[in-house]
Order: C-alpha cells, then sequence, then structure tokens
C-alpha cells in the first residue's frame, strides 16, 4: 500500500503535523521512513488505528507517558488498554472531586460565615514537631518551630552550611510573635515578620562571604482567638484537615507548578519533570520578598500540617491524608510522616508540623 505525506497522514489521523513531529521524537508514533535528502516524512496507512487512538486520548487530556503505556497494551490487548484507560479516568475523578471540595471549602472561607465569637475565642492549640536531615544528606537545612501561637517550616538553599543557616535565622526571626499578636493585626504583623527575615539574610550573607548565595522557603501560621494568619513563599506546604476533608492550604512557587498552571504540562507530568525543585519565589536577602498571605477561620477539630519538600516530594497525597485522618495525636502523625519519608528512601530532609485546634 503506498505510504502517506505527513500531511495526509495528519489529516486522516485528525493529528497535526506539529503533533506528529513531536510524537515522533518521543517514539510513540514514528514514520516508517524519513527521506535521506527532503527530510519528509512518510507514514504507513496501518498506522492510522493507533494514530486515531493517541488523537483521541489527547483530545481528554490524558498525558504523552500515559498513552505511550496505553499505546502498548493496545498492541497485546484492546481490553487490557480499555482497563488502563478506565483507571485514568478514575484518577481524574478523584482529582476533580478534591478540587471541587477545596472550592467549596474556599467559596465558605471567603464568605465568612458569622461564628459565634463566645465559642471560638477559646481556642487553643495542640501541637507537635519534627525533623531529620533525611538518609542521603550530611546537614539538615530544615528549620521547624511549633508554639502556643506559631507554627513555622523554612527549608534552606544553598551550598554547604549557607542552607542551615538561611532557615534557622529566619525561623528565629519569626518567633517573637508567638508571645501574641491582635487578630486585627495578624497579616501586617507576619509582613512585616517576613520583611524583618529577609533583611537577617542579608546580614547572615554579609558576614560571611564564604557561604555565597543563601535562601529559604517559608511558611507559617499565626493564632489570634479564632483567627489563623498563613505566610508562605516557596515549595513547603500547608495542608488543612477539615470535617474529614484534607485541603492543600498553599500553593508551590516552583518552575514546573507555573507550568501546570498554564496547561502546559499535567500534574502527573510535573512529578517526573527535571526541574520539579526549582524556584521561582523565596527569601534570599537581595529580592523583595513576595510571600503569599491570607487569613482564615480557626474551627475546633480543624488539624494543619505544615512540611518541607523533603515529605510532599515522595511521599503522595493519599498517604498523607490517611495519617492526618486516621491518628488521633499530633506526635503521632509526624512520626508517622517522617517514617513514611524514610520508606521512600527520604533523599532530603524532612519536616513535619501538625497542630490540632481544641478548645482552651
Amino acid at each position: 500500500m503506498e505510504l502517506l505525506t505527513i500531511g495526509a497522514f495528519a489529516r486522516a489521523a485528525g493529528l497535526s503535523p506539529k503533533a506528529l513531529r513531536l510524537y515522533a521524537s518521543l517514539g510513540l508514533l514514528a514514520p516508517v521512513r524519513v527521506d535521506p535528502d527532503s527530510g519528509y516524512r512518510f507514514y504507513d496507512p496501518a498506522q492510522l488505528e493507533r494514530a486515531r487512538l493517541v488523537a483521541w486520548l489527547r483530545r481528554f487530556g490524558m498525558p504523552l507517558a500515559r498513552i505511550q503505556v496505553v499505546c502498548d497494551l493496545w498492541e497485546r490487548s484492546q481490553c487490557v488498554a480499555a482497563d488502563e484507560i478506565a483507571a485514568y479516568w478514575a484518577e481524574v475523578e478523584t482529582d476533580l472531586a478534591n478540587r471541587r471540595r477545596l472550592a467549596t471549602f474556599l467559596v465558605d472561607q471567603l464568605s465568612r460565615r458569622e461564628t459565634d465569637m463566645s465559642e471560638t475565642s477559646r481556642l487553643r492549640i495542640r501541637y507537635a514537631v519534627a525533623t531529620d536531615k533525611g538518609q542521603l544528606r550530611d546537614r539538615n537545612a530544615d528549620s521547624a518551630y511549633a508554639g502556643p501561637r506559631l507554627l513555622a517550616v523554612a527549608d534552606g538553599v544553598g551550598a554547604g552550611p549557607a542552607g542551615e543557616r538561611a532557615s534557622a535565622a529566619v525561623v528565629e526571626s519569626l518567633k517573637p510573635l508567638d508571645s501574641g499578636v491582635p487578630s486585627g493585626d495578624l497579616l501586617n504583623a507576619l509582613e512585616h515578620a517576613v520583611r524583618r527575615a529577609n533583611d537577617t539574610l542579608r546580614d547572615v550573607a554579609a558576614s560571611d562571604p564564604a557561604l555565597g548565595e543563601v535562601g529559604t522557603t517559608l511558611t507559617a501560621l499565626l493564632w489570634s482567638d479564632s483567627s489563623l494568619g498563613l505566610v508562605h513563599v516557596g515549595d513547603s506546604r500547608a495542608y488543612l484537615l477539615r470535617d474529614q476533608e484534607v485541603f492543600q492550604i498553599t500553593h508551590d512557587h516552583t518552575y514546573v507548578r507555573s507550568l501546570v498552571d498554564a496547561g502546559r504540562i499535567t500534574a502527573e507530568e510535573a512529578e517526573s519533570h527535571p526541574q520539579r525543585a526549582l524556584l521561582l519565589r523565596a527569601l534570599d536577602g537581595r529580592s523583595e520578598p513576595q510571600p503569599d498571605l491570607s487569613l482564615w477561620d480557626s474551627q475546633v477539630g480543624d488539624r494543619h500540617l505544615l512540611c518541607s519538600d523533603g515529605l510532599s516530594a515522595v511521599v503522595s497525597e493519599a498517604a498523607i491524608r490517611d495519617a492526618m485522618i486516621l491518628l488521633s495525636e499530633p506526635d503521632q502523625v509526624v512520626r508517622r510522616l517522617i517514617d513514611l519519608a524514610f520508606q521512600a528512601g527520604a533523599p532530603d530532609n524532612v519536616s513535619c508540623v501538625v497542630a490540632d485546634v481544641v478548645e482552651s
């Protein structure tokens, strides 16, 4: 049978020539012949069925790596390929349900539903904290703190002692907030504290030029009565458990997360992206800090988790959720999460802070 040019094949398959060139480079749909002189690509009409399958899978958002798996299964058994597609779609629906619950939760928060202040003003937290250098690092560049009103996790960036010096300095600069801040001043207090922390980093770098460039992430929660202030910069995370649902309430400031937000890659593709650890925002003592600041209502029964990416990068969301829901005490949750990181190899420093909101 006569071979088809890339243009004719693209029209028949419902794909663009640009897409075909991408799929060829990935080994997903290679031409059967490339003219050595002109570089023209030719396809066998027998490849059309596979090409149409690729087009349909891509149309509903399946990442290319997963499409490769489906196509390889399809070559052997269409029934097995169908099972793989069903499994993928179940994952999509689970993710959509989680995002729907998060959106509902945020709508409730932004609506600022009225609460009985006579009850919520008598809240306090029970907390636990742990940090470990992991199995592969010589130093621990993480710093973690938990007190009656303040929780904080910082993940230092820099060679040698630079990272640990940076994270420790930033967390230390926030500790005065633990003595108490009026609820109406929570966000201002956190913003000013972050600016002071950034100035401290500049002083640290200037005092010891051998450190080179220093930097750190920071995620912190500050309580006042029933109000909760959140400050966040970098890729450490904050999670909230409320009414048996777990939500990530911070947004990763990473290059890969920006690609996902722009629709250029999927969340699944982000997990194996070679630049997944590249930060777009951090405290570095040189540039103006750009933290995310938000205000939340706190309720009896809430559980909060702060962690460095030494946990979130190697332990699944499902495992984190199970630990937060199933274990009764904050110290049990912290120990379980550190254990899970070690079971996954603990290639990085790992830090966790867990706090339960209870009545005084």
